[in-house]
């Protein structure tokens, strides 16, 4: 059983930066693909990062460049550095965990990117 526990949404203005962090309860947390996704309403929910086990990335084209994820297997938390936003960016983040049919979800960080 693993929990997820998003943090460090807020609301910020376009070309600012900001940093979310998702912390894992449970074992095993270094074998897990870890993904960041985002949903706007109306639209589904899309995959924003991913990191694998091994540290391997990869990232939607609409954010390469500016968001980057990396985990931190000894605190069991993985991050997502979000530089230069757009309000297109806005959305509620959620955090991921998956290993094989094992899938669970964080509850969402709402993030907002406005003047």
């Amino acid at each position: 059983q693993v929990q997820l526990v998003e943090s460090g949404g807020g609301l910020v203005q376009p070309g600012g930066s900001l940093r979310l962090s998702c912390a894992a309860s449970g074992s095993g947390f270094s074998i897990y693909t870890m993904g960041w996704y985002r949903q706007v309403p109306g639209k589904q929910r899309e995959l924003v990062a991913a990191i694998i086990s091994a540290g391997l990335t990869n990232y939607a084209d609409s954010v390469k460049g500016r968001f980057t994820i990396s985990r931190d297997n000894a605190k069991k938390t993985v991050y997502l550095q979000m530089n230069t936003l757009k309000p297109e960016d806005t959305a509620v983040y959620y955090c991921n965990a998956q290993y094989t049919s094992y899938i669970y979800w964080g509850q969402g960080t709402q993030v907002t990117v406005s003047s």
